[in-house]
């Protein structure tokens, strides 16, 4: 069973961006990843699992750690109606990224993979190697790409243990964020303040030394206007 690892970084989303990947064929690891600009953080995702399997031998078994919902929701569903609607979506258009869900389409046919979708940065040996390689890409740095003996491999990659206690915090921490505003509040200069919308705290608290935060209903409101004055 050879595994891989990957990740994808952009910054600014689209940016200047990188994906890294880390294979372990078992006797032999090998470290992949490359910049790009302008990108995305899917692109960049997509990419780093395209580029490891085209790395693998045709017949493998492979398992495959990523923290994309997007990969992975993309290639065990949404791909097989792309290929049948000739590469369109429902709505019609081009489907994004085509040519690397084309390119990857082929690949899936010729390996048989099992799926990992694991949380990001909650201390996964492997993926954190992923994420260094593609945000160090991303901001230009020089990488050291291992490729050779696995026991001359520094990291621990056959660990796939992570923290689930911090995989749970970000986990609700997404949920808060997908939950609809009862308002914002800041606070400037020592003086609170609530705002219906986002923009309007965005707009008095950018580029100040500021406290804001996001209530999701009246009493939390409450609660966070006197954690503030």
């Amino acid at each position: 069973m050879i595994t891989i690892f990957t990740d994808g970084a952009a910054k600014g989303n689209p940016g200047p961006g990188g994906w890294g990947a880390v294979i372990n064929f078992g006797d032999r690891v090998v470290e992949l990843g490359k910049g790009k600009e302008p990108t995305t953080n899917n692109e960049m995702e997509l990419r780093a699992v395209a580029e490891a399997l085209s790395y693998v031998p045709e017949g493998s078994k492979v398992e495959i750690y990523t923290d994309s919902k997007y990969v992975v929701e993309g290639a065990t569903g949404w791909i097989f109606g792309w290929m049948k609607n000739g590469w369109k979506t429902k709505s019609g258009g081009d489907v994004l990224h085509k040519e690397i869900w084309q390119g990857l389409a082929k690949l899936l046919s010729e390996v048989e993979v099992e799926w990992h979708k694991v949380p990001g940065h909650v201390g996964l040996i492997g993926n954190e190697r992923a994420d260094d390689i593609a945000s160090d890409f991303g901001e230009d740095k020089e990488v050291d790409l291992y490729d050779g003996p696995r026991e001359d491999y520094k990291l621990d990659i056959e660990n796939v243990e992570y923290d689930k206690a911090e995989a749970a915090k970000r986990s609700e921490v997404r949920k808060r964020a997908a939950l609809k505003a009862y308002s914002y509040v800041s606070e400037v200069d020592g003086e609170v303040k609530t705002h219906a919308t986002w923009a309007e705290c965005e707009a008095r608290v950018k580029g100040k030394n500021a406290r804001f935060k996001k209530a999701i209903s009246a009493a939390e409101e409450k609660e966070i206007i006197s954690e503030f004055s």
